[in-house]
């Protein structure tokens, strides 16, 4: 509000806004947007002004964010270094990670090249090296010899009679297949960045991604082993794969090509050497020795196949074999997301930016995608070269270029130069770079001191995908690793609380000895959530935690008072009966004309001379009643008959009716099922006498619990039904917003007060002390300064 003042200027006046009354505008915004038409809200959410539309271009892509800023001076010369670096190592790294994928070696070279140049535009991470990647390679590998196994290229030779392989046209379909399902994934990558499914990747486990890829090594070793003894094993597919396969190696042993043994024991041992020193003097050398090219061009003397020049067109993959690959796709798209995401948020949070789940997922898939047309299998970041494009200077997505601009000039002018490079030393680089997966193995011990859990994850995603190959491998220890959070939060750990002296906070009494219980009230805390799968169990540590078997309360209860019932409907059978005879007997005192008193005895005796024979039967039951009673006959028919309660007519003596006390006589004029109703006592687990407790209040601690479902609901419903059945007040504290949004929802505070609900467990604590800590047993009564030490 503008009010105008003395002197030309003006006074503000800002309405002040407590919580209160920014809930109630914060509602009545709500509901406007809410009660507005479809078509405004269709058309606000579509609007768009020209900063909302530069973020979103800017947002899908990077790359318009950062090289408007870039500096040649402060980042050109790192850059480079560090692409020359990071190329180099591209050029055997993806001829060699093309023969885990079973696939010629210049097509490990167009997948270092391709994918590199999209991710530049689409990626949000500055540090990570797109390209091959041991995982991915093998997991391509299986689907191609799956699809395309040399059992269905083979030829007979018409000269000697032998069977041969068709190899040409053999690796010609092994391509399509394996870019065919890069495609695949890459779209499944693409759409999920599109919904914002980026948090997909956090169902990976970082014991289950390390069990996983240690897997995977296994199967990489055995896969290299024909290479590097230079036999021929038989191919086998499916589950089981790897064992056969190391059983047939085993068996060839005998037949072992030794100059190809030795070439690869040469190039082993001196690619660890090299290694070795590069990481130890790797803060003196500005950049890595390239060792893994040295030997590579050092060692040009066999066959790995002609290396043609030039790219290849792109082409369109066949769609035919998407439904056979559709899950291998799909498990590469999330194993390949789920590297590159915790790569690129290590370089993120050293290097102070941000990384875009999201808008990675949709790079990742743009990158694998585009590459599937022009021949690429899956990629993602590898590890070795990020850390190297990380660790000599390089700032940007520049560097990434720079390693492609590397690979394009030996595809374009260098391929012939390895045709003549043998297999056995590319399989020995791809032992040496197994190195770092090899070393994970450690975590076996360090797991069995921290999580026995967490090696029970690594353990059984280590043993399923060895017998079971990557693809089944990776969705049974997802599915496992999902039961066992499933399992923890079934079986969280239940505590009672006790108030630390001196402050507000209430810790778990067995593991802290300072705490001390608050008399009278018990309160119970559940580690985990409370959802179906432990809504029960809930309940039954309740009931062992408080000390009250409520189920057995209330079922033993529940027997009183059908005892209690069927002895009403007696006593009404009872009293309708003796109606009838005070009926008769009123009829025979009527024709006398003085004051008769009569015990029932005398009256029944009367009745049986009178020939009543039909009341016999109902005179001996009436005898032995519990409750019995003694009539007295009024002055005059017209006054109402009184009885007494709880006499036995054998020994009682009769007085006139100034004797009887008040409550000892009930008109029989009045209705007999209201009267007993009224005189018996209701029945309670107290006056029972079968249990005794000093629990007055129970306060629920659920502040862990982040949502709840119809079943907790359900059962928090008949925790307060159930315990206020034996006087014993229920609380909920800590509840978090979400959460009463949807008790709410479930319809719990139809029958249960909002006002059992606290922020915090001392404000219930307090409220509890105040309106049954004093007055309502002598067993737990108690003030705050008794229990807080405050005056």
């Amino acid at each position: 509000m503008v009010r105008g003042r003395k002197g030309g200027g003006y006074r503000v006046e800002r309405e002040i806004l407590d919580e209160e009354r920014l809930e109630e505008l914060s509602q009545r915004l709500d509901i406007s947007q809410t009660r507005a038409p479809l078509a405004y809200r269709l058309k606000n959410s579509l609007r768009c002004s020209v900063s909302s539309l530069k973020r979103r271009v800017v947002g899908c892509l990077p790359v318009l964010y950062w090289l408007p800023r870039y500096s040649i001076w402060d980042y050109g010369m790192p850059d480079l270094v560090s692409g020359i670096s990071v190329g180099i190592m591209h050029l055997p790294q993806g001829m060699a990670y093309s023969l885990l994928a079973s696939l010629p070696p210049v097509f490990g070279l167009y997948t270092s090249f391709y994918p590199a140049l999209v991710y530049f535009f689409f990626g949000s991470s500055r540090h990570i090296s797109i390209g091959t990647f041991t995982v991915l390679s093998i997991m391509v590998g299986s689907v191609v010899e799956r699809l395309a196994p040399d059992a269905n290229f083979l030829i007979v030779n018409g000269t000697n009679a032998t069977v041969e392989v068709k190899v040409t046209e053999r690796d010609l379909y092994r391509v399509q297949v394996a870019a065919a399902t890069t495609v695949l994934a890459g779209l499944i990558q693409v759409i999920l960045g599109l919904v914002q499914f980026g948090f997909v990747g956090t169902y990976l486990s970082e014991p289950l991604v390390r069990g996983y890829t240690s897997s995977a090594a296994a199967h990489a070793v055995v896969a290299q082993l024909k290479y590097i003894f230079g036999v021929s094993p038989t191919r086998f597919s499916g589950p089981l794969s790897l064992v056969y396969t190391l059983v047939d190696v085993c068996m060839l042993l005998p037949s072992t090509h030794l100059p190809t043994l030795l070439i690869s024991s040469v190039s082993i041992t001196v690619l660890i050497v090299a290694k070795e020193l590069n990481n130890r003097f790797r803060k003196k050398l500005p950049v890595p020795i390239p060792v893994e090219l040295i030997v590579v061009l050092c060692v040009c003397i066999s066959v790995v196949g002609e290396i043609p020049s030039g790219l290849q067109p792109p082409t369109v993959p066949q769609t035919s074999v998407f439904s056979e690959v559709v899950v291998d796709a799909f498990a590469l798209a999330i194993v390949g997301y789920a590297i590159s995401i915790s790569l690129g948020k290590t370089f993120a949070l050293k290097h102070g930016y941000k990384v875009d789940s999201n808008q990675e997922l949709v790079a990742l898939g743009l990158s694998n995608a585009v590459g599937g047309f022009f021949q690429c299998y899956s990629v993602c970041a590898s590890m070795s070269r990020s850390l190297v494009q990380e660790t000599t200077g390089g700032k940007t997505q520049m560097a990434g270029v720079a390693s492609a601009v590397i690979v394009l000039v030996t595809v374009l002018k260098l391929g012939p130069l390895f045709q003549d490079l043998p297999k056995a030393v590319l399989a020995a680089v791809v032992f040496v770079n197994l190195k770092g997966m090899f070393k994970q193995y450690s975590d076996i011990l360090t797991l069995w001191r921290t999580s026995k859990i967490d090696l029970l994850v690594w353990l059984v995603t280590w043993v399923s995908t060895v017998l079971f190959n990557l693809d089944m491998g990776l969705g049974a220890s997802i599915g496992f690793a999902l039961l066992t959070v499933i399992f923890r939060t079934q079986r969280p750990r239940y505590s009672v609380l006790g108030h630390l002296p001196g402050t507000e906070l209430y810790l778990d009494m067995e593991t802290h000895t300072q705490v001390r219980e608050v008399p009278g009230i018990t309160i119970f805390r559940s580690s985990a959530t409370i959802y179906f799968a432990n809504a029960e169990l809930y309940l039954e540590a309740l009931k062992q935690k408080s000390g009250l078997d409520i189920t057995k309360m209330i079922t033993y209860k529940r027997r009183q008072e059908a005892k209690q019932r069927k002895r009403e409907r007696r006593a009404a059978r009872r009293a309708r009966r003796e109606a009838k005879r005070q009926k008769q007997a009123l009829r025979m005192a009527s024709q006398r004309s003085r004051r008769t008193v009569f015990s029932v005895e005398e009256g029944a005796g009367q009745m049986r001379e009178s020939g009543a024979d039909s009341l016999h039967e109902e005179e001996l039951s009436w005898k032995e009643r519990e409750n019995s009673t003694v009539f007295v006959m009024p002055e005059t028919p017209h006054n109402s008959w009184v009885y007494l309660k709880g006499i036995d007519p054998e020994t009682s003596t009769l007085g006139s009716m100034s004797d009887l006390q008040d409550g000892d006589i009930t008109t029989l004029g009045s209705s007999s099922e209201d009267t007993l109703s009224r005189d018996l006592e209701r029945v309670s687990l107290g006056s029972l006498g079968k249990w005794t407790w000093d629990i007055h209040s129970i306060i629920l601690d659920i502040s862990p619990a982040n949502f709840i479902d119809t079943v907790a609901i359900k059962t928090l419903r008949n925790i307060f039904h159930d315990f206020g059945e034996i006087d014993v007040d229920i609380y909920i504290a800590g509840c978090q917003t979400p959460v009463v949004e949807q008790l709410e929802q479930g319809g719990f505070f139809t029958d249960i007060s909002k006002e059992r609900l606290f922020t915090t467990v001392h404000d219930a604590v307090l409220y509890c002390l105040n309106h049954r800590g004093a007055g309502t047993s002598s067993r737990y009564e108690t003030t705050l300064s008794d229990v807080f030490g405050c005056r």
